[in-house]
């Protein structure tokens, strides 16, 4: 996907010149695939553009979402997206960092494209070293919050590369968190995957087999968007 300064859905732009985590395919991905249908107070943890916000007040227009940032370009970044959309009465963007971040009410969706470089070597760009590594948000105060933030029958979901996925995976399941469902992407049939999408609830709350499925972008050519692709983001991508 095209690094531009700006990125134009069907129903709303997402100006990133301020932010590090620019839109990227397997974010339009995760944003389309959680299931929002029935939330009513969504969290978004490291909004960056505020693309995650936007993508499901698209398709849940009685949700009320807290997109959480700690970064200040991001923030007012994903403030001015947010202003002008079709949806800036369901979205609030609060800066601060999720640890301590204290609403009034807890959340019974939670979405989160957390930073997943746990010991990778750093960039120069100190923005995108705070998009990207885990220094602001390690794996082990995610769960922290998201324990605290969730409701008891509420489900999280998460983005991350494949390794760090089954890293954090187990690190869920030791916290009492059972995988529900869950999503691997890759970029066409026989290229290795490189991206998980997570959905998460309390061990008690969880009755039944977690629900997997594989996505590909792209037909074998390499070029020809796959129509399961398609048929997820018809509703956001102008070329469909």
């Amino acid at each position: 996907m095209a690094r531009n300064s700006f990125f134009k859905f069907k129903q709303f732009t997402i100006n990133q010149d301020k932010s590090a985590m620019k839109v990227c395919t397997d974010a339009c991905v995760f944003g389309a695939w959680v299931d929002i249908e029935n939330a009513k107070n969504i969290l978004d943890i490291g909004a960056g553009t505020g693309l995650l916000s936007l993508m499901v007040a698209q398709r849940n227009n009685i949700a009320k979402i807290s997109a959480v940032e700690l970064d200040q370009e991001a923030f007012i970044q994903a403030t001015e997206n947010v202003r002008e959309s079709p949806f800036y009465n369901q979205i609030s963007v609060v800066k601060t960092a999720i640890q301590d971040f204290l609403p009034d009410e807890k959340f019974d969706c939670i979405i989160t494209n957390p930073p997943f470089f746990q010991s990778d070597l750093k960039s120069p760009d100190a923005k995108i070293n705070l998009a990207h590594h885990a220094d602001s948000l390690s794996f082990e105060d995610l769960l922290i919050a998201v324990k605290r933030l969730l409701l008891p029958k509420g489900v999280w979901n998460v983005l991350l590369p494949v390794d760090e996925g089954l890293v954090f995976h187990d690190l869920a399941e030791k916290s009492d968190w059972i995988l529900c469902r869950e999503l691997t992407l890759y970029h066409q049939k026989g290229k290795k995957p490189f991206r998980k999408l997570m959905s998460f609830q309390l061990s008690e709350m969880a009755d039944n087999m977690p629900f997997s499925s594989d996505l590909f972008i792209y037909e074998e050519d390499g070029k020809t968007y796959h129509p399961e692709f398609e048929k997820l983001l018809k509703d956001y991508y102008l070329q469909f």
